[in-house]
């Protein structure tokens, strides 16, 4: 097949790339989407359509702001932010499509760049993935730039002639490549280096295995300023890779859930059959229609529909209820340190506050803060390791603080193995009438943890922290500082004030009685 040639002229094909090369263009993937496609326009595939989806959209200007925070960093001879994205969803939200554009975008703008696209299975990729992006550069502004082969997209023979001789750019890893995997040689999937930008896309990422993840960490080696690592996939496993970009790893990917029914131009109707024949909670609606991950273990601590509930009520004022902090300590630096407040049934009302890589003192500040702003009427502070230099420095403060231990002994000795199943235990039953924000995070830590029998005395034991990372979940960081609000009954200040009065009324009567 003869290569494409260019079809503006000489002086056509100039403006054309220095329309789509203009860093106001080329830096806004959103602007270039609605540019490089004929939407809205007559006798094309695009005639009905405006434009990218809400989510799309979305997607592309967080892009936008990512490249405008790096030319930040370099003004400011700062190290280049790699940008790493998660997105789970149900199915037909057009995750194809951004996978195209994307892909479209990077080897149009980032001249010499290379662009990596893999999937769960050679099927996928193929029939799918890769024969999506065809159709998108066949209707671009710029298509006859480039070759579509069956694995890959190079620059037309007269294009890539004039970036080599004009802009001395080597073309040798300017392409963008379908690349199968293999786990059992997941070596011969990495490789490439590229200073001009690299870019890589996992698309239904939950079927690619961990040994890929791991390999692909290395193409993105290099301290450039174009490294993108996009991954898209239905939450179909609970377990790898892609679920760990959500829990364990959740601290160093943007993450996402999209529920099909919120996107527009999806058939809505075939979504709420789907609810109304396997239920609102059912791991199929999870995954298909919700975009969340299913949620298949027998032993879950605290039931999922538990903690929806309690995200979804609204606070119920308790004016007499004590005002409690609880304050769990990050022991390494992918923890974070937390401080929940609840009054009551109310754990919203004042936000929670997390912070990532500060020491104890910084911490302590925090708290020592907080507690005098919102007038507190207890602090609860995890004492286990560094914990306790928290809990030292307060008091050192004159704070009055309780410290936890989370394997002390428990109230109810017969039924607990140590305090902290049963804070946790007190703390499922209070969901059944409290409410809580609204929060991804604080949702993932409360369903993670599952619950045994001790063999021998058949006490309730909680998952341990450790394990749970073992098993590719971060520490329920948000779970704990909540938790820690359950350790000890505090008074109600309403009774405390009535106490008060009470004693104050028999010293006047006792004075009155001997003065009177």
């Amino acid at each position: 097949m003869p290569s494409p040639q260019p079809i503006y002229g000489a002086q056509g094909e100039q403006q054309l790339m220095m329309e789509l090369w203009d860093p106001q263009l080329a830096n806004d993937p959103l602007q270039f989407v609605q540019f490089a496609y004929p939407w809205g326009r007559a006798n094309t595939p695009l005639e009905h359509q405006s434009g990218p989806r809400g989510w799309q959209k979305e997607t592309l200007e967080e892009i936008t702001r990512h490249i405008k925070a790096n030319e930040l960093r370099a003004a400011q001879q700062a190290i280049y932010e790699m940008w790493r994205s998660a997105d789970a969803s149900g199915r037909g939200i057009g995750k194809s499509a951004l996978v195209s554009w994307l892909t479209h975008w990077f080897q149009t703008t980032r001249l010499g760049g290379t662009t990596v696209v893999t999937a769960n299975t050679e099927q996928q990729l193929k029939s799918r993935t890769w024969a999506e992006l065809g159709k998108w550069v066949s209707l671009a502004i710029n298509a006859h730039w480039w070759e579509m082969m069956a694995l890959s997209m190079r620059p037309a023979q007269w294009f890539g002639e004039a970036v080599k001789r004009d802009l001395k750019i080597d073309l040798g890893y300017y392409y963008a490549q379908a690349q199968l995997w293999s786990e059992e040689n997941p070596d011969a999937f990495a490789g490439i280096h590229n200073h001009h930008g690299f870019m890589l896309i996992f698309d239904e990422a939950s079927g690619i295995p961990t040994p890929i993840w791991t390999v692909s960490e290395g193409f993105f080696t290099e301290p450039i300023p174009d490294r993108y690592w996009f991954v898209f996939s239905n939450p179909r496993r609970n377990s790898g890779s892609f679920f760990e970009c959500f829990h364990r790893d959740r601290n160093f990917w943007k993450t996402r859930n999209i529920d099909s029914r919120t996107v527009e131009g999806t058939d809505r109707a075939t979504f709420d059959k789907i609810v109304a024949q396997y239920g609102e909670d059912s791991d199929v609606t999870r995954v298909e229609v919700k975009g969340q991950f299913p949620n298949k273990s027998a032993n879950q601590f605290i039931p999922t529909d538990q903690v929806t509930g309690a995200q979804e009520r609204k606070p119920i004022p308790d004016p007499g209820a004590p005002l409690l902090m609880g304050c769990d300590v990050a022991r390494n630096g992918n923890a974070r340190s937390v401080i929940a407040f609840r009054k009551g049934r109310d754990a919203v009302s004042i936000p929670w506050q997390s912070y990532k890589g500060i020491d104890t003192v910084q911490f302590a500040t925090h708290i020592a803060d907080a507690a005098t702003k919102f007038k507190v009427d207890a602090i609860f502070v995890d004492g286990n390791g560094v914990g306790g230099g928290v809990v030292d420095i307060l008091k050192s403060w004159g704070h009055r603080v309780v410290e936890v231990q989370a394997g002390a002994t428990p109230n109810d000795p017969n039924r607990f193995l140590n305090k902290r199943v049963e804070m946790w235990a007190l703390m499922a039953e209070w969901l059944l009438i409290g409410s809580i924000p609204d929060d991804s995070l604080l949702r993932t830590d409360l369903i993670s943890p599952e619950y045994s029998y001790h063999p021998v005395s058949n006490k309730l034991i909680l998952e341990g922290k450790e394990h749970m990372e073992d098993r590719g979940l971060a520490s329920p960081d948000y779970g704990e500082a909540l938790a820690l609000t359950f350790a000890r009954p505090v008074a109600r200040t309403d009774t405390r004030t009535s106490r008060s009065q009470a004693r104050n009324r028999v010293a006047a009567d006792v004075d009155y009685n001997i003065f009177g």
